[in-house]
């Protein structure tokens, strides 16, 4: 199969939402908060694998735009934990940076997608 930087990256950070659910629901206690965050977390990589099967140009963007409102909604919830003190400030800001990069990636995959139909 041909290398595909989004779904990869989306996968590896599904992976890292699985075990910091883990961690948190297990070894912190926490159950509300985990749980939204592996809803959240894990629809971003299962989204893009949807985008990547579109019918349509229009279909891909707006899979890949629900993605990205998944992962804005983890980096809020990713934020709570951090200032509540289920999360170390260095676990937060690491998974806070991939957060942030496939926010960059799909905003940018939206934006030249759009640009393209318009052509």
């Amino acid at each position: 199969m041909k290398s595909n930087v989004i779904r990869e990256k989306s996968f590896d950070f599904a992976y890292r939402i699985v075990e910091l659910y883990k961690f948190v629901r297990f070894k912190k206690k926490e159950f509300v908060i985990s749980k939204q965050i592996l809803r959240s977390g894990t629809a971003v990589g299962a989204l893009v694998e949807e985008a990547l099967q579109a019918e349509s140009k229009q279909d891909f963007i707006h899979k890949l735009s629900i993605a990205n409102k998944e992962v804005n909604e983890t980096h809020y919830w990713i934020r709570l934990l951090g200032k509540s003190g289920y999360l170390n400030s260095k676990s937060e800001e690491s998974i806070l940076t991939d957060c942030e990069e496939l926010i960059k990636l799909l905003t940018s995959i939206i934006k030249s997608s759009k640009n393209n139909i318009k052509k």
